[in-house]
């Protein structure tokens, strides 16, 4: 009895995933180019840039970097984007000064220099591309 439950149940499962199988097949980003191969080597696109900033599309939404960053450089010992945007420059360069939330360290102490929480700034602001999107976005933000 046991055996013919297994057995049954085991012929149900391969024909439930067989015929989601054959129901639809799943488009990959990849078109028709096999897993086996080498991914193509993607388009060059040019940094968008926008004079004045991009609208932020939700109230907590770090800003997004709307300007080219190809050249900056985010190290240990550098961060190309404070030669713009720190306390000390920002008025002269005409951009956006650091957030205060950025000299706050995980115990809530005020920092004098940038918490190294928020140093690293492409982990929350992203540059934006001229591009298409690769998939259809229906997303509206908050206006």
């Amino acid at each position: 009895m046991k055996k013919t439950m297994i057995t049954l149940t085991t012929a149900l499962v391969v024909l439930i995933f067989s015929g989601a199988v054959v129901a639809g097949a799943v488009e990959s980003l990849r078109g028709e180019q096999p897993l086996t191969e080498n991914a193509k080597e993607p388009a060059k696109k040019q940094a968008l840039v926008v004079k004045g900033g991009i609208e932020r599309s939700y109230k907590q939404q770090p800003p997004v970097i709307p300007h080219a960053i190809d050249k900056d450089e985010i190290n240990l010992k550098v961060n190309t984007c404070l030669n713009c945007h720190s306390e000390k420059t920002f008025e002269a360069k005409k951009a956006p000064k650091v957030g205060d939330s950025h000299f706050i360290d995980r115990d809530g102490k005020v920092l004098k220099t940038i918490s190294s929480r928020r140093y690293f700034c492409e982990q929350c602001h992203a540059p934006q591309l001229n591009a298409d999107p690769l998939v259809v976005n229906n997303f509206e933000g908050v206006k």
